[in-house]
């Protein structure tokens, strides 16, 4: 079982999305992640997109640390019921629609925003299988949406090269903790 590991809503057991077909991320990945998020001020208040969401256990760890809204965007439809799961408990706990599901593809989700909308913080955590080339072009859809001073975060397989960024993105971390990798990135 996933669990919220910090913020009001720390404690909290999350349901899981049965079977192999979702690649849950590891707490020591996660505690490693959110420290480093919070060491850049990027959580309280922000607008956060969380694509390829599985569980949701991501966007319900920014909501429990302060995030404004979170949109958790997960095509698979068992992991979409999932995600709905979660964001009603975690909704719950903070008494206000923080967390929402949009049962769709990222491309899909990416090609349909309006201008003007902006994200504070992106995270990518797509199956390790995903092409280089969809992931590059995922890369870009995102890019005119990302607000002044913005995180992207892409969790990949430690196998995995770096990802292609487009030129409005530059990466400034790269870190791997056992078979995962995580890169960081922000606006140029």
């Amino acid at each position: 079982m996933s669990r919220v590991v910090a913020g009001t809503a720390g404690g909290m057991t999350l349901a899981n999305v049965p079977g192999t077909a979702t690649r849950p991320t590891t707490d020591r990945v996660k505690e490693a992640l959110f420290s480093r998020l919070e060491s850049y001020d990027v959580i309280h208040d922000a607008v956060v997109l969380d694509l390829f969401a599985g569980s949701g256990a991501l966007g319900a760890e920014c909501a429990s640390r302060g995030a404004a809204r979170v949109e958790l965007v997960e095509l698979a439809e068992k992991a979409a019921a999932v995600c709905r799961r979660n964001a009603e408990m975690i909704n719950s706990v903070l008494r206000r629609a923080v967390v929402q599901v949009h049962r769709t593809g990222a491309e899909g989700f990416l090609g349909r925003l309006q201008e003007g909308r902006h994200y504070n913080l992106v995270l990518i955590d797509p199956p390790y299988p995903l092409a280089e080339d969809k992931l590059a072009e995922i890369l870009a859809l995102l890019e005119p949406f990302l607000a002044e001073g913005a995180v992207v975060v892409v969790e990949r397989s430690s196998r995995s090269p770096e990802p292609r960024w487009p030129a409005g993105l530059e990466c400034f971390s790269g870190r791997k903790y056992g078979e995962t990798q995580l890169w960081f990135a922000e606006p140029v």
